[in-house]
């Protein structure tokens, strides 16, 4: 089944999407997997990252909620944390800013008094058809965000993790099947795989552990904000599930990796791709 045609401005929001996403807001249950960890979610706000903070909550974690400027989503996703008991602290700001990545980190230690679990989700795209019409600094922009923010992140946030601790940074299906017209998105999400293989070695002797989630095509609002309206109208038609995923489908893999049972898990790319492979 198809998606209604439709167009948001960017970085779009949650309000406006048709149908409304599922971030299993009424299916969700936790079972105490993160009891009281602290934990840090860029764009957390909407989509994947909504739907993880409030994953992460009702399994017991306090959240900094990380996002850029969408403040009436980021007030719903804080109202889902504090319904589940848990705390959450709301950090707007731009992580293209290598300021604003170290001071996301502070104001989790400010809060929590640690960081036990950093998931690097937040992310820009814009589509184009040819490589002439990208603007030189859409392009840098997109890099900033995308991956060079993570380094950042994992930087400033490693001085204050314990053994046993967990880095989650969102791939996605492009870091190994790249769509033309995602030519910078598709890049970037290929260099997160290979700094998350990387990252897994360098920190292994901390205790440390790196994965990263390739999702597919997830139906949120950086969809209809980046994507023509006759994408958006058969997105997720083209993988095996002939549909897209709902944000919910994709929060319990980043549960498991946050998680203690995954102590042995690191240096993964997990695909939640609706039936596409990834080899």
């Amino acid at each position: 089944m198809n998606q209604p045609v439709q167009q948001q401005q960017p970085p779009g929001s949650e309000a406006q999407l048709t149908p409304k996403a599922d971030h299993g807001e009424t299916s969700y249950t936790g079972s105490g997997k993160l009891t009281d960890k602290a934990t840090i979610i860029t764009g957390a706000d909407s989509g994947i990252g909504r739907a993880v903070a409030l994953a992460f909550a009702r399994e017991g974690a306090d959240v900094l909620i990380a996002y850029l400027n969408e403040h009436e989503d980021a007030e719903e996703t804080r109202r889902l944390v504090e319904e589940a008991g848990r705390k959450a602290v709301l950090v707007p700001g731009d992580i293209a800013d290598p300021a604003h990545c170290r001071a996301i980190v502070d104001k989790a230690v400010e809060a929590f008094g640690r960081v036990d679990v950093l998931v690097n989700n937040a992310a820009f795209q814009m589509t184009h058809d040819s490589l002439e019409e990208i603007p030189d600094e859409e392009w840098d922009y997109t890099f900033k965000v995308n991956i060079t923010a993570i380094f950042h992140l994992c930087k400033a946030a490693v001085k204050h993790m314990r053994p046993g601790s967990s880095i989650i940074n969102t791939s996605s299906i492009n870091s190994d099947n790249p769509k033309p017209t995602l030519l910078a998105y598709a890049t970037t999400k290929g260099a997160i795989a290979n700094f998350t293989a990387g990252l897994a070695q360098l920190l292994a002797e901390k205790g440390i552990r790196a994965n990263s989630v390739a999702p597919g095509p997830i139906w949120t609002p950086l969809i209809p904000s980046t994507m023509p309206p006759d994408q958006v109208e058969s997105f997720g038609q083209q993988v095996p599930m002939k549909r897209p995923g709902q944000p919910a489908e994709v929060a319990p893999v980043y549960v498991l990796l946050a998680s203690d049972q995954a102590s042995y898990v690191s240096g993964a790319r997990i695909a939640v791709t609706g039936g596409t492979p990834i080899l």
